[in-house]
């Protein structure tokens, strides 16, 4: 194996489609050997490993990161990308739906990151990055608990790299905008006007489009990078510039 990853293990939850898909194969074509932690790994294709995993299940995870150690030969990098979505406001929205959405968006990530602890405690170039999105510092319309999910990501990602700092192992996040996958045109398909809804999310970014899964493993590449090694507690955003950006809308008239 030849690249920046070269000799590297990582493990991606959620890896066998959207984000996390195009994150393992960022990865791989960077010299990592790479699983994907999956509940339907039968979607993983190799040269990735498919490694059966539910986040909400302590046992599955541990079995699933021990299985990455013994058939891969160690972990490195673990990116926590595993989680799920809820529309609605707190009126809408169940006691279930609370439990459901933090359990795999929030605690998953940290089941994951603790069964990874004792192996990249023995990485010269550990790294942890999670999925976090702009709903932690924006307020979206009907997006109430996985806002709230994502803000205790955020928070989660700068307690865990002070804690673990000192020990060599960096852990940072990634905040993407709406990013164009599989799941977007599938919740697209249910409206009455797709169309309409997609250039609506579209136009959320400044940039006028989604992000897309590529631009997304291109930033997580970077910050679990070994070239990244003085990067830690951050949150960096591949938003088409939704967090800080407000640019005037120019109405542009034709000259008669």
């Amino acid at each position: 194996m030849s690249g920046e990853y070269a000799g590297l293990v990582a493990a991606v939850t959620g890896g066998g489609d959207g984000i996390g898909r195009a994150i393992a194969e960022e990865l791989v074509a960077r010299g990592a050997r790479v699983a994907a932690l999956d509940l339907d790994p039968s979607r993983v294709a190799a040269p990735v490993l498919g490694v059966t995993c539910d986040v909400t299940d302590r046992a599955s995870v541990d079995a699933a990161v021990a299985t990455v150690v013994e058939r891969l030969g160690g972990l490195d990098v673990l990116v926590n990308n595993a989680g799920i979505s809820a529309v609605g406001t707190v009126e809408e929205l169940s006691d279930e739906d609370w439990h459901r959405v933090l359990d795999v968006n929030v605690v998953g990530m940290a089941r994951a990151s603790a069964a990874a602890m004792p192996h990249l405690r023995r990485s010269a170039h550990a790294a942890i990055v999670n999925l976090c999105s702009i709903g932690a510092l924006n307020g979206l319309p009907q997006r109430v608990l996985y806002n709230a999910s994502k803000g205790a990501v955020l928070s989660l990602t700068y307690a865990m790299a002070t804690d673990h700092v000192a020990e060599g192992i960096r852990v940072n996040c990634v905040s993407p905008g709406t990013v164009h996958t599989g799941f977007v045109d599938r919740m697209l398909a249910r409206f009455p006007d797709p169309v309409k809804e997609k250039a609506a999310l579209d136009a959320r970014q400044a940039t006028g489009r989604m992000v897309t899964p590529q631009e997304v493993a291109d930033a997580v590449a970077y910050l679990a990078s070994p070239r990244s090694g003085s990067t830690t507690g951050t949150a960096l955003e591949v938003d088409g510039g939704v967090t800080h950006l407000r640019p005037r809308v120019v109405q542009q008239t034709q000259e008669v």
